[in-house]
């Protein structure tokens, strides 16, 4: 019967080719396309492109290292492998030094192909530190604050509308919005420890050091929306340290800014009515540990979902997000963070001015949706262990009911 198991074992493996063929089927969007969110192969920047072909360069060098080597190495097993017991107990053949010229030769090919390597790495190296001198004049200027655990981003150029009428740096917490083919020079700092700035399918990664000053550039070569993050250890909630960078035509940049610029938004209507406030939203619900903050729909289309949030909000009530503004001082957020224009003048957290018409809260963890913001007030920890909201919350003693919640959800959704 043992004559029939290598026919066993050829039809055996049919199953497993079906399988292997179906799971890499299945996985066609990530592993053959390799063009999800942080892919570093589906780039959209010259500084991406730039830093992609260094790193095909080095991978054809090195396969065709490995097929020599490998080549080689298969050659000599089969050649040179015992086929018989005589072989087995021969003595081995009289071992000498190798040949000089052969020796010779591949230490020539290896210094080639370190070469090969070097030409487009330094390159590539010299191209990606800074604007290129043509495109200087036409460089657009964003300084990024790194601190545990989220992003500040500071427009030098851009001075806002502050309280009183004076004027301050226009500042945005978590979402970078930046004109689209534009060289876009990003001064890099830290207020804590070190970070790393990066944003895959744009520019490589680079660090945020205390006490040095870091820089990189990059430039969206169309409108875009792109997923980036820090990516040095930096603590309990170094994993979820993510933001955003979008990348708008000249118009629509034009018109974010113009909308920045303004202080916070207020929500026109009757407050003084003596009947109660209507629940806007609905009532908290009970999430599962680690459930996901995104919803696949905004997955498939970020860009449109960003420019939907500039918009109010539908069915807005007056009293609701009045009810929140008061709720945002009592409860002292505005001890950390700023809204222009509202009496809120915080710098330890995000600045919150136009924070309803942003897509995501939590640097970038989950969607900026009534439910997921309710869920990040409720119990920030939960959501980002470590956060220093959720330290604020204890240190100051601050208890929300799911009234004030709903409120504070209006008020916030309501700054556009």
């Amino acid at each position: 019967m043992f004559k029939f198991l290598p026919t066993l074992v050829r039809w055996s493996r049919i199953p497993l080719v079906l399988a292997g063929t179906a799971l890499l089927a299945g996985c066609e969007y990530n592993f053959w396309r390799m063009d999800g969110h942080q892919s570093t192969i589906a780039v959209e920047g010259p500084v991406a492109r730039e830093q992609l072909q260094v790193f095909y360069v080095t991978v054809w060098v090195t396969l065709v290292i490995f097929v020599l080597v490998g080549g080689v190495l298969a050659y000599a097993t089969l050649k040179f492998r015992a086929r018989n017991d005589a072989d087995e107990h021969a003595e081995p053949p009289s071992q000498s030094h190798g040949n000089p010229l052969i020796e010779l030769s591949l230490i020539g090919a290896s210094v080639l192909a370190l070469v090969i390597i070097a030409i487009p790495t330094l390159r590539g190296i010299w191209y990606t530190y800074d604007v290129p001198e043509a495109d200087k004049a036409n460089a657009y200027e964003i300084t990024a604050h790194g601190f545990q655990w989220w992003f500040k981003f500071e427009y030098p150029a851009e001075q806002a509308a502050g309280e009183n009428n004076t004027k301050m740096t226009l500042v945005t917490g978590n979402e970078l919005v930046i004109p689209a083919g534009r060289p876009v020079r990003v001064h890099l700092r830290t207020v804590d420890v070190i970070h790393s700035f990066w944003v895959p399918k744009l520019a490589g990664k680079v660090d945020m050091i205390p006490n040095r000053a870091n820089h990189l550039w990059m430039q969206a070569d169309k409108p875009g929306y792109f997923w980036g993050q820090c990516a040095e250890y930096c603590g309990d909630s170094h994993a979820v340290m993510r933001f955003r960078v979008i990348a708008l035509g000249p118009r629509d940049f034009n018109d974010w800014l113009e909308q920045q610029l303004q202080t916070g938004r207020t929500v026109q209507g009757n407050v003084a009515s003596a009947d109660q406030p209507r629940a806007q939203f609905a009532s908290l619900r009970t999430f599962k540990q680690n459930e996901a903050g995104i919803s696949d729909r905004f997955d498939l289309q970020p860009l449109e979902a960003w420019k939907a949030k500039q918009a109010p909000e539908a069915n807005e009530d007056p009293r609701l997000v009045a009810r929140g503004r008061e709720l945002f001082s009592q409860k002292q957020c505005n001890g950390c963070h700023t809204i222009r224009g509202h009496g809120a003048g915080g710098i330890t957290g995000p600045d919150l001015t136009h924070v309803g018409s942003r897509t995501t809260i939590a640097a970038g963890l989950i969607e900026n949706t009534p439910e997921q913001l309710q869920r990040w007030i409720h119990n920030p920890s939960a959501v980002k262990p470590g956060n220093k909201m959720a330290v604020g919350y204890i240190q100051q003693k601050i208890t929300l009911t799911p009234e004030d919640e709903v409120a504070l959800v209006a008020y916030l959704l309501s700054l556009k």
